[in-house]
């Protein structure tokens, strides 16, 4: 039995596969040509992508019929056409309820990096203009009072809750139906003209693409800060652009729309966005529980059990 394996993964996990007798392989590289990804599963067992690689029809078919199972280094699953593989008969897995954490630690970094203006301080000094004291000196926003509106009350969300709280901050969310929770619901217009800060924190599927289109984004409230550590597809980028340029206070986004941002892309002109290259999960202990689920779920399947994870 041979596995595919998209990236190195942090930990040991991968032996647990080859004390079974799976020969796995392993991308050894930062990115992986997709021609080289169509090669190297040519009659694989089982697969382990992460969020970089498209995992289709083609690649399926490629596999050939004993691909038995795909164990998504990855919560999200947007990367994988789960109808071809539903309709291939292969299982489908991710690796939830690891980097919750990790994920809210960095939400509220970026929320505090706007806020208070980080980046810009960091540049400042460290360009030499950092010359005295001056009481108007990158003034930003304290949290404390604030309405955090967050979009989408999953598991990321509600530690994202928990951390605001810690700061003074008034809740509120909106999902797709109300959760015994003790925050105020709203609905989601009315949630994007109330709150000072906007988090979203959704699944990217057809429904949700850019759903923070034109007019959502130039509804929310004047001086409103707008973050993003689920998917860039869940915005229009473009507007964006132009929300950040004319009304929002800024925005703080560790996921983007392409994937990676070209480095003349309009956004790293603005002094307003704060940009991290998609690291929400990019903790030791994130990074190693989700390889472990990924091998967990892997070796379920492979041994005829039913994986802990199960999306398809």
């Amino acid at each position: 039995m041979r596995v595919f394996v998209t990236r190195e993964l942090p930990g040991n996990h991968l032996d647990r596969l080859r004390e079974k007798g799976v020969q796995v392989e392993v991308w050894p590289g930062w990115t992986l040509p997709r021609e080289v990804l169509l090669e190297r599963v040519e009659g694989v067992v089982g697969l382990i992508p992460t969020v970089e690689d498209r995992i289709d029809a083609q690649v399926m078919d490629r596999a050939g019929p004993g691909l038995r199972v795909i164990a998504s280094y990855s919560v999200g699953v947007d990367h994988i056409d789960l109808e071809a593989a539903r309709a291939r008969g292969i299982r489908v897995t991710n690796t939830p309820g690891v980097l919750a954490a990790a994920t809210a630690d960095l939400t509220l970094a970026l929320l505090l990096a706007v806020a208070r203006r980080v980046v810009e301080g960091v540049e400042y000094a460290r360009a030499g203009l950092w010359t005295a004291w001056h009481p108007k000196l990158l003034l930003g926003l304290e949290l404390e009072g604030l309405t955090l509106g967050i979009v989408g009350m999953g598991e990321i969300g509600r530690r994202v809750a928990q951390r605001a709280e810690g700061f003074g901050m008034r809740v509120v969310y909106t999902s797709r139906t109300p959760k015994p929770l003790p925050y105020p619901f709203l609905d989601l217009e009315t949630l994007l003209f109330t709150a000072d800060v906007v988090s979203l924190h959704l699944p990217l599927t057809p429904e949700t693409h850019r759903l923070l289109d034109r007019r959502r984004l130039f509804s929310m409230k004047e001086g409103a800060i707008l973050l993003n550590t689920a998917r860039g597809g869940l915005l229009d980028t473009e507007a964006l652009v132009e929300a950040l340029q004319s009304h929002l206070l800024g925005a703080g986004l560790d996921v983007t729309d392409p994937e990676p941002l070209p480095k003349d892309h309009p956004l790293y002109a603005l002094k307003n966005a704060v940009i991290t290259p998609h690291i929400g999960s990019a903790t030791t202990r994130a990074r190693e529980g989700m390889a472990r689920k990924a091998v967990e779920n892997l070796l379920a399947v492979l041994e005829g059990r039913e994986p802990p994870d199960p999306v398809v």
